[in-house]
C-alpha cells in the first residue's frame, strides 16, 4: 500500500473562506446578485462594491443570457496581508421568457450594479407573414 502524499501546491482554506465557500474545491466568484420581478420589470442586482463602473464592468444580454463581468487589477501593496480577490469575475443567468433585453438598462450605486428590462408573464406572440412564391 502506498500512503496518500499532500500536494504542497495546495493549501487548505481558511476557516472564513470556507464559511464564505463551502466548497473549497470550486472557483469562488465573488460576484453575488439577486433576480427579481418587480413591476412588470426582471431586475437582476449584482454586488460589486470597490469597482468603477465605467472601466471595470461590462454587462451583456446574448441568446437568451445575461452576462455581468468585472475586473480587478491587483495592486502591490508591500509587506502587508490582502484577503481582496483580483482578477475577472463574471456571473451569467438565463434570462426569463417574456423579459425584453431589447430595452436593457442598468445603474450601479453604493457597490450594487441594477441592471433592469421589462418583462411580462404573458410574452405577446409574434405572428410570422408567410411569404408564398408562386411558380
Amino acid at each position: 500500500m502506498s500512503a496518500l502524499v499532500p500536494n504542497p501546491r495546495f493549501a487548505l482554506p481558511s476557516l472564513a473562506a470556507w464559511l464564505e465557500n463551502p466548497w473549497p474545491f470550486a472557483e469562488h466568484n465573488p460576484v453575488r446578485i439577486e433576480e427579481s420581478k418587480e413591476d412588470n420589470q426582471y431586475v437582476v442586482r449584482a454586488e460589486l462594491p470597490g469597482f468603477d463602473p465605467e472601466k471595470n464592468i461590462t454587462v451583456t444580454a446574448h441568446d437568451g443570457l445575461l452576462t455581468v463581468r468585472a475586473e480587478r487589477e491587483a495592486k502591490e501593496t508591500g509587506d502587508g496581508r490582502s484577503e481582496f480577490y483580483y482578477g475577472t469575475f463574471s456571473r451569467t443567468v438565463s434570462l426569463p421568457a417574456g423579459a425584453d433585453a431589447d430595452q436593457i438598462s442598468a445603474k450601479y450605486a453604493d457597490g450594487i450594479l441594477e441592471i433592469t428590462m421589462p418583462y411580462s408573464e404573458h410574452p405577446r406572440e409574434k405572428q410570422v407573414k408567410i411569404q408564398v412564391e408562386r411558380d
